[in-house]
């Protein structure tokens, strides 16, 4: 089974957007995937009903929760499909930190699963510590962690102020071999694909209950329909199944 782990530290860069999209691309590839939730001040992942995500409280205070967290571990290690895990911002540092200490990785590798890192960078001002958050997962793990980085336009373009784009950037040339994809986020013109999209992530709603319902617009439907179709064909290419 694969585990997919969505870490940054920077919060409010599209997290639990990289969840949901990942639940449902799975579920449109006939999967059943566990989904979990263990944001402990924003639980946006379990706010998708229709993705019967299980809510985790692993901190006690600012700190792990030893019960909790071996609780987890024995969740990812006896699933029987695929998992995916939202991680927030406030528990970013305490985890990754006990993922590796524990050398969970490891452990799950020898149980037969594998470990697959997702993690976002932006544009705009969450740039440098986005990059920043994904240089310091891709020396934490272990070199044999896969990681997909997914680009997130929404706050500008994910480039530096001189134009060098991420792919350029020397946090991702010094781990490419690490990274199994990059998955590019559409930047969505705000008054028609952007707002259909806002709109359904606030309310918690799944393309295909979008797709579904007559009540939704035509066009509206057929807007999220493309931006479905970009997000899953990228994923295709990715190890994420």
């Amino acid at each position: 089974m694969k585990i997919n782990l969505i870490l940054q530290g920077k919060g409010g860069v599209g997290k639990s957007m990289v969840a949901a999209m990942l639940a449902q691309y799975k579920q449109a590839k006939g999967h059943s995937p566990l989904c979990i939730d263990t944001d402990p001040v924003n639980a946006t992942f379990a706010g998708y009903k229709t993705l019967d995500v299980k809510r985790v409280e692993l901190l006690a205070g600012d700190e792990i929760d030893t019960r909790r967290f071996d609780s987890m571990v024995d969740l990812l290690a006896t699933a029987q499909a695929d998992v995916i895990v939202d991680n927030g911002a406030s528990s970013f540092v305490p985890l990754s930190h006990y993922l590796v200490s524990n050398e969970v990785p490891a452990l799950l590798k020898d149980l037969g699963h594998e470990l697959v890192v997702h993690t976002v960078v932006t544009g705009g001002q969450a740039l440098v510590d986005t990059v920043s958050g994904f240089a310091q997962l891709a020396t934490q793990f272990p070199a044999d962690c896969l990681f997909i980085v997914w680009l997130n336009p929404y706050f500008g373009p994910v480039a530096s102020e001189d134009g060098k784009p991420f792919e350029a950037m020397k946090a991702y040339t010094s781990n490419k071999a690490r990274v199994s994809a990059l998955v590019q986020i559409p930047a969505l013109k705000g008054e028609t694909y952007g707002r259909d999209l806002s709109d359904m992530l606030q309310a918690r709603r799944t393309f295909e209950e979008m797709l579904g319902t007559a009540a939704v617009p035509l066009m509206t439907r057929q807007r999220l329909k493309i931006v479905r179709d970009q997000l899953f064909r990228q994923l295709d290419g990715a190890a994420v199944l």
